[in-house]
């Protein structure tokens, strides 16, 4: 799974990245836990150009009784995302891109204890999640809720030793195709959810003090020793 990341490029960068037309204040975040309003790359409903919203993490379908149900929806597998009610029709109609510096793992090590790696680029570069949005309706308020998931895929050889998932990320050419600025067949869309070449990846031990959310500090990113073996 991915329940915790990473986002602490500057705005500039993610318009470079992902031609962002719109003007978003955003402050470095390092340890983005679910049913936070997160970044979100999107097609402008305007047309021929993109945009950074703030979507709620923990995908709320419309049909939902309950805004409660999203704290069980921060994922998506990649195998049933095209069958399953919750995803399907959001993933024909409403992908989007989650951009990240990197993201957090727990690596089981005894019956009751995990160590918290840190997951990124070798280059430290930003990259993007594969994701899908959907809007929800408080019956009870009237407040539409925008919200998102991260789509999961099969680990990597760098993930693998820590976890059985790993999030999705985009090759940055198929940025376009995911977003249906180019058309696409779901056949095409599903080849682009793999497990991200290992090489262009790595990992680290990171402090435990990642586990508890009111820890927000850069420090959480940074390796548990500064010799840390890298995975």
């Amino acid at each position: 799974m991915c329940g915790r990341f990473v986002l602490k490029a500057p705005f500039s960068e993610l318009v470079r990245l992902y031609n962002i037309t719109n003007n978003v204040n955003l402050e470095p975040r390092y340890n983005i836990p679910p049913t936070e309003d997160i970044a979100v790359v999107r097609p402008d409903p305007g047309g021929g150009s993109r945009r950074l919203d703030m979507l709620r993490w923990g995908l709320v379908p419309y049909w939902a009784k309950d805004i409660k149900i999203g704290f069980s929806l921060i994922n998506a597998k990649a195998e049933t995302v095209v069958e399953k009610s919750a995803f399907r029709d959001a993933f024909k109609e409403r992908c989007c891109i989650i951009p990240a510096d990197g993201f957090y793992e727990w690596k089981k090590l005894e019956a009751k204890t995990k160590q918290p790696y840190a997951i990124m680029m070798k280059d430290r570069g930003l990259f993007g999640f594969a994701g899908l949005w959907e809007r929800w309706k408080d019956r009870s308020s009237g407040q539409t809720i925008q919200s998102c998931t991260i789509i999961t895929t099969t680990p990597n050889e760098v993930c693998a030793p820590i976890h059985d998932r790993m999030p999705a990320i985009l090759d940055p050419k198929d940025y376009a195709r995911w977003l249906d600025e180019e058309p696409t067949e779901p056949p095409h869309l599903m080849m682009m959810l793999k497990p991200y070449p290992a090489a262009a990846m790595e990992a680290y031990p990171v402090s435990s003090r990642v586990g508890s959310v009111k820890n927000t500090d850069a420090a959480l990113f940074e390796a548990l020793e500064s010799n840390a073996a890298l995975i």
